[in-house]
């Protein structure tokens, strides 16, 4: 088992891309998979964040384009995740949360891929394709998950009142208090969520699926035999593709 570990953390994984709808536990996969092989997990809303935080150049654009209620263009978001795919922890792998969300930034990264990576003779570099899994669940599942999500505004600890409910109803098991349900998990909310999902990055699975690189994952199990999956589909494609540097 040690052996097997250390195998993973070891070996280039390459880009690891999850799509998937609100609710169907892209957040908890990513960070399954970023542990078990030690690659950064890459959510681009922290990392437009942490440029604003830190008041970079392309910080203080996105900045003044947010102030505006406007919404912040691909062409910034990709400087900014190229920024970040350009770091030095990222040369065996990382997991990409919420990108790409649309085909037209999913041929974008192809070509940042091409660039920075394949032409690129430095042996250090994952040289792997990106390994593009869809996690499948069904709408009226989705609508539990969603709309029976509760939290405690006390504690921050985080309950569902269809798959795990607190002891008593409506309260938190540690300190009492009335769980709370976020404007995001209202029900009305969670129908344009879904619906907008359908519409803009569904595309992004036909892209990939046309491409023969897409693999469905039944997202409607539990979370660990969902991951056990994932992980036979990562180091699946790690073998079949002969990704150079420790595959």
């Amino acid at each position: 088992m040690a052996n097997e570990s250390a195998n993973d953390t070891a070996r280039n994984i390459g880009p690891v891309i999850l799509l998937g709808p609100p609710g169907a536990g892209k957040g908890t996969q990513a960070k399954q998979i970023a542990d078990r092989y030690e690659v950064p997990q890459i959510a681009t809303g922290d990392l437009l964040r942490d440029h604003v935080g830190r008041g970079t150049e392309l910080g203080l654009e996105a900045a003044a384009i947010m102030a505006r209620g406007e919404l912040v263009p691909d062409e910034l978001m990709y400087g900014i995740v190229a920024t970040r795919l350009r770091e030095a922890n990222c040369q065996r792998g990382y997991v990409l949360d919420g990108f790409p969300r649309t085909a037209a930034q999913a041929g974008w990264l192809d070509a940042f891929l091409e660039k920075e990576v394949f032409e690129k003779k430095s042996e250090k570099s994952q040289k792997c394709p990106p390994v593009v899994i869809q996690l499948l669940v069904d709408y009226t599942e989705l609508l539990l998950r969603l709309t029976g999500r509760r939290s405690c505004p006390t504690c921050g600890r985080l309950y569902n009142i269809h798959f795990q409910p607190p002891l008593v109803d409506e309260l938190c098991d540690v300190d009492e208090s009335k769980l709370v349900i976020r404007n995001d998990d209202r029900e009305e909310v969670i129908s344009g969520r879904l619906a907008a999902y359908e519409t803009e990055t569904k595309p992004v699975a036909d892209y990939y699926r046309a491409q023969r690189r897409l693999v469905a994952v039944n997202a409607d199990r539990p979370m660990e035999d969902v991951t056990a999956e994932i992980f036979g589909v990562i180091d699946s494609h790690c073998k079949d593709s002969h990704c150079q540097g420790g595959c």
